[in-house]
C-alpha cells in the first residue's frame, strides 16, 4: 500500500495540531506544518510574532508562488518523508493548495477537517501559549478575539480556505474532550489503514482499534 499524505484543515483553533500530535505519537507519522515557513521566516526577521507580520508574509509568498504556495514549497519535504511512511501535513489553506497536492498525489491524498464553533475557538485561542508554555517554533500562538475574527475572514476570503474544508474526506467535531476527538480519530484511521486481509496497517503494534 503506497504511503499516505494525511492533510488537516479546519481554521484557527479548531484542533488540528491536537490530531496531528496524537497521530505523530500513536503512528509515528513524519510531520510537515504547513504555515512553518512563515514562522520561521519571523524568527528570521527577528520581530515580535503578530497576525499583521503574519499574513504579510504569507501574502507574499503567494504573491510570488501564487494562491498554491504553501503546497508547493512544502512538497519536496512531503517527497522526502513519504519515501520512509505516512505523513501528517498540519493546517492545508488554500482551495489552490488542495488542487495542487490532489494533482500530485491522488488517492494518496486523504483530507481530515476539524471543526469547532468560532465562540469556541476564541474562547481557546486566548491563553493558547500559556497552556503550551515552551514553544520555539510558535505553533501555539495566543490571539484575541478580535484577531481571531479578523484571521477568519481573512482566511476565508482571501486564502480560500472553505473549499478544502468542504471538499475533506472526513470531519471530526471538536467540541467536547481529547478523549472524543481521539476516538474519532482512532475510528477514522481504521478505516484509512484497513488492508484486505483485515489487518490494519500501523508501525506501532499498540494502536488501539475501534470497532466499526
Amino acid at each position: 500500500m503506497a504511503n499516505k499524505l494525511i492533510c488537516l484543515v479546519g481554521m484557527c483553533g479548531a484542533g488540528k495540531s491536537e490530531v496531528a500530535q496524537y497521530l505523530m505519537k500513536k503512528r509515528e507519522f513524519g510531520f510537515v506544518r504547513f504555515g512553518q515557513i512563515t514562522l520561521d521566516k519571523v524568527k528570521e526577521l527577528r520581530e515580535k510574532s503578530s497576525e499583521k507580520l503574519e499574513k504579510k508574509i504569507r501574502d507574499g509568498l503567494r504573491k510570488k508562488y501564487g494562491m498554491a504556495a504553501f503546497a508547493k514549497l512544502n512538497m519536496p519535504q512531503f517527497n522526502v518523508l513519504l519515501k520512509e511512511g505516512d505523513v501528517i501535513g498540519d493546517g492545508l489553506y488554500s482551495w489552490e493548495e488542495y488542487l495542487e497536492l490532489k494533482e500530485k498525489y491522488d488517492d494518496r491524498l486523504i483530507v481530515l477537517a476539524v471543526y469547532a464553533a468560532p465562540k469556541i475557538r476564541y474562547r481557546r485561542l486566548e491563553n493558547r501559549a500559556k497552556r503550551h508554555g515552551e514553544d520555539s517554533k510558535l505553533r501555539y500562538r495566543s490571539f484575541t478575539k478580535g484577531e481571531a475574527a479578523s484571521r477568519d475572514k481573512s482566511e476565508i476570503e482571501k486564502s480560500h480556505k472553505a473549499g478544502p474544508i468542504a471538499m475533506a474526506d472526513y470531519t471530526f467535531i471538536n467540541e467536547g474532550t481529547l478523549g472524543n476527538l481521539y476516538s474519532q480519530v482512532d475510528e477514522v484511521c481504521d478505516r484509512i489503514f484497513r488492508v484486505k486481509d483485515g489487518k490494519v496497517r500501523t508501525r506501532k503494534s499498540n494502536f488501539r482499534k475501534n470497532k466499526i
